[in-house]
């Protein structure tokens, strides 16, 4: 079966508990190779054992992609929808291209850390006023779980995974939303490998050819160090040696890093649950309407299976951790306690459909659905920035 509008309507309005999206995976370079997790505080993998409930043995496992993670990469992948015209979605967007910055960039609400609620639309300004001060900024100072109908349309994603506006007047007392998509990639019965360094020298420079010296008189057209001890006392760094101006060959080690897998397994859950405990009253009104509940409720089902869809296109993790799909993937609606789930199959071009015509409803419903709200950057947050980028183009430094 496929999930078309009434579908998914029919299951919101209902009793089931969940959407269900269970894909495994091998690696690209085929069973049996090896594929390297992210790493955590003091380059440790995030390894752990769990029960396999067919056989009710241990086995051995590793945090491939984490629960942020996965909904970072969803809610890139509905960017890159928006941006291609697929779908139109509700996003705030600050730029900062102002001509003093060395590097410019823009941030939006689909990969700001803390959507909406970040810190930097927060700073920033909404025609000539600080967001939070703004009308549509204000909308985060009343959301609550009761009335979500300014937030549904301003940055419906937060409703989806989830939202905590702990930088708010507030504080941790600031609006709170559950996550209602629940997404983690794990590897199955892990083997520890071995990872190996070398860089070879083209110019062949030798460890101990030279000492280095930190240059005091700096030149546009002469590097930061000096072969002339006149010029400092200082050693370049530690010990002075080419490789600390990353001169010369790296001698091979050998340390673990990266394991062997059974499989991938990438398990996605949409909460119906919480998408019901959900209302979006209209007019300011105290109370809401059940079909205007429900019509917000569907779309918002709809974008999350949209993402947890689309987000299966690209499984490329990171540097030797790519992986491949053992079968399509397919949604299992948890319904019945003791009944086998019912099954759906939904491609990506589908479920994009699927989310146009639910948003089409919510909106004939008078709901909000706002277009792209262009923010501009405090002058304050523009020199904070700036002030970032020239300490990290001189020290190195890419984050405190």
């Amino acid at each position: 079966m496929t999930i078309d509008l009434k579908t998914l309507k029919d299951v919101v309005s209902g009793t089931a508990a969940a959407f269900r999206c269970v894909t495994d995976y091998q690696p690209a370079g085929g069973p049996g190779d090896k594929v390297f997790p992210p790493t955590y505080g003091g380059g440790k993998y995030a390894t752990e054992e769990r029960i396999d409930p067919a056989t009710g043995e241990v086995r051995q496992c590793v945090l491939l992609d984490s629960v942020q993670s996965q909904a970072n990469r969803m809610e890139l992948a509905l960017l890159e929808a928006h941006r291609s015209g697929k779908v139109r979605l509700p996003l705030l967007v600050t730029r900062f291209d102002q001509e003093q910055l060395l590097k410019k960039f823009s941030v939006t609400s689909l990969e700001a850390p803390h959507r909406v609620a970040d810190a930097l639309f927060r700073d920033s300004l909404l025609d000539g006023m600080i967001f939070r001060k703004s009308e549509k900024g204000r909308i985060l100072d009343t959301a609550e779980v009761r009335n979500a109908t300014g937030l549904f349309g301003l940055c419906p994603t937060a409703l989806v995974f989830g939202l905590w506006d702990s930088t708010a007047p507030r504080g941790g007392a600031g609006c709170k939303f559950q996550r209602a998509v629940v997404s983690e990639i794990m590897g199955y019965d892990v083997v520890v490998g071995k990872k190996t360094a070398i860089r070879i020298d083209p110019a062949s420079i030798m460890r101990d050819s030279a000492t280095l010296y930190e240059r005091k008189s700096k030149s546009s057209d002469t590097p930061d160090w000096t072969l002339d001890k006149k010029d400092s006392s200082k050693k370049l760094k530690k010990t002075g040696r080419p490789s600390e101006a990353n001169h010369g060959n790296i001698l091979t080690s050998i340390e673990e890093g990266g394991f062997t897998i059974s499989k991938a397994r990438q398990t996605t859950t949409l909460s119906l649950t919480v998408l019901r405990r959900l209302r979006f009253p209209l007019n300011g009104d105290a109370d809401s309407d059940h079909d205007t509940d429900l019509a917000a409720r569907t779309a918002l089902a709809a974008l999350g299976i949209a993402a947890g869809t689309l987000a299966r296109i690209d499984t490329d993790l990171r540097s030797r951790c790519q992986l491949f799909a053992e079968q399509e993937p397919v949604w299992e609606l948890l319904d019945r306690p003791g009944e086998p789930p019912r099954e759906f199959e939904l491609s990506p071009e589908d479920a994009l459909k699927l989310l146009a015509a639910a948003i089409a409803k919510a909106k004939n419903a008078g709901l909000p659905w706002e277009d792209e709200i262009e923010l501009t950057p405090s002058p304050d947050l523009v020199e904070l920035v700036r002030l970032s980028q020239e300490l990290a183009s001189t020290s190195g430094e890419g984050e405190d």
